[in-house]
């Protein structure tokens, strides 16, 4: 196979002569493990020539943040927007959640060139997890540097209330345990390392910024630090489950950004991950029942607080870190 020189942010990124694996790099791209490097590289040109933004902050909008809605989200306050929608993507899942808003959206905040994601993928819809990441590995060879995963979750520890704000310190990868790993099969060095370390999954100086800006926005009472966990889904968890979770030291749980997490660090992006906790974890058989129109009225009322508090961080972060 021949060398590849990639066309990312205006730079000739080179790309090593490397062994095909047959396994990943099938007749058409794709496989049962994912999509090849080349595969991936032709997504990532096709955006690229649909906007002159070069973005180097990717946000990923939660359940929290509009991935329902447009009115008021943070996606529709991206600056000088682009957006494509995610059936115009070439090998690009297709969200199967009703009124899910599916798109990309390039442009800026607080002045830094962006992507944002309007709209993820989600085990529960029956994609493998490798799809579910598909969209980070996309980020990067469109040379983002740093992702911003939201979510929205369930709070399981008791001083948590609804409405408050989540900075994740690190993560229990529960559906890596029974081997579901987004990284499973052969690995291609070109996104990153076979085995990728996670003790440092959450970038501790983003966190203290976080820590910092919530107290120039007056929001640091909300504002907490915690453990966060994925499960499965799409059903709320039993009583005995979220008993045991609290056991072992889970703050927060949901049904994403683990392995969009995971799948960041492989190919080398910084990562700084925030909950929205829109509903109190069932944790007797007493409690009232979780639904899911909650965790949409509470992200609607935390929205302008989260626009201003993640605008803020992507300003910070790009000043903080990201190389000219």
């Amino acid at each position: 196979m021949a060398p590849i020189n990639a066309d990312v942010n205006g730079r000739q990124a080179y790309v090593p002569v490397k062994e095909s694996l047959p396994e990943v790099e099938t007749e058409n791209g794709k496989s049962a493990n994912g999509y090849s490097y080349e595969t991936l590289l032709e997504t990532a040109n096709f955006l690229l020539s649909r906007t002159s933004i070069r973005p180097r902050i990717g946000v990923i909008c939660g359940s929290g943040m509009g991935s329902y809605w447009k009115e008021g989200s943070l996606a529709e306050s991206i600056e000088d927007a682009d957006c494509v929608p995610y059936e115009d993507i070439p090998n690009f899942p297709v969200s199967t959640v009703e009124g899910h808003h599916g798109k990309l959206v390039f442009g800026k905040l607080e002045g830094v060139p962006v992507v944002a994601m309007q709209g993820r993928f989600h085990y529960y819809e029956g994609y493998p997890l490798w799809k579910c990441c598909l969209p980070v590995r996309v980020m990067k060879l469109l040379g983002v540097e740093t992702l911003i995963a939201t979510n929205a979750a369930g709070g399981l520890n008791p001083s948590y209330k609804i409405g408050d704000i989540m900075i994740v310190r690190d993560h229990i990868n529960m559906m890596g345990f029974a081997g579901n790993n987004p990284l499973h099969g052969p690995n291609d060095e070109r996104f990153g390392p076979r085995f990728p370390p996670m003790n440092k999954a959450y970038k501790l100086e983003y966190r203290k910024i976080a820590k910092d800006v919530a107290k120039e926005l007056n929001i640091e009472n909300i504002v907490r630090e915690g453990v966060y966990t994925c499960l499965g889904g799409p059903n709320f968890e039993t009583v005995a489950e979220l008993n045991m979770l609290k056991m072992v030291g889970v703050d927060a749980v949901g049904m994403s950004t683990v392995h969009e997490v995971i799948t960041a660090r492989h190919c080398d992006m910084n990562v700084f991950a925030l909950s929205l906790i829109t509903n109190e974890c069932v944790t007797s058989y007493d409690d009232a029942e979780a639904n899911h129109e909650e965790v949409l009225d509470v992200g609607r009322m935390r929205q302008d607080i989260l626009k201003k508090f993640v605008s803020r961080l992507v300003h910070r972060f790009a000043k903080e870190t990201i190389s000219p």
